[in-house]
């Protein structure tokens, strides 16, 4: 099922908060993306290595759909394609309402399997003061909602690029609803 677009693709070999928009990024198996600081079968994040360096690194690529940025803009902040931090920014798909282990497709051979939720934390209000209110909040029954994209990990590499398809493939029932990893 064709879900959406890839609408731009981000790295940094260096841990900044925003990531320069390239015209291609490689996805590796198992590791995440060729180039980026948080490449690497361990967690990189450096809270989470500060933690325990061991963990398994189930944040290897970062994705952020294209709507929040127009959410965000509505209500005057300015946010571009990679500056929330984000690898894959996409167009079409309903990345928040994903379950986890589902599956997208980016362009011809890649595949990142969904584990979570991004956490965002207050790098955020210090990149755009009050941005991170727009991005954290509660619900009417006053659960916490995080809305600045997923996580996951490359389960097959390849290349990938701005204007690649993307297809989501959910996993066999019953579905396990995204929380923060």
């Amino acid at each position: 099922m064709t879900d959406g677009r890839v609408t731009a693709v981000s790295r940094s070999a260096t841990h900044t908060f925003s990531k320069p928009r390239e015209t291609g990024i490689r996805l590796l198996a198992g590791l995440g993306v060729e180039g980026d600081a948080h490449l690497g079968v361990t967690v990189k994040h450096r809270s989470r290595v500060a933690q325990d360096p061991t963990q398994p690194n189930l944040r290897q690529v970062h994705l952020i759909h294209a709507e929040l940025h127009d959410e965000l803009a509505a209500a005057g902040f300015q946010v571009e394609a990679g500056e929330l931090g984000e690898n894959v920014t996409t167009r079409g798909v309903d990345l928040l309402g994903l379950p986890v282990g589902a599956l997208l497709r980016l362009g011809e051979e890649a595949v990142v399997e969904i584990t979570g939720l991004r956490n965002p934390c207050l790098q955020i209000d210090a990149f755009r003061p009050g941005l991170l209110k727009r991005v954290v909040g509660r619900d009417e029954a006053g659960e916490l909602v995080r809305r600045a994209g997923v996580m996951g990990v490359v389960v097959t590499g390849g290349e990938v690029r701005p204007g690649d398809v993307i297809e989501v493939e959910l996993p066999a029932p019953p579905h396990r609803p995204l929380d923060r990893v």
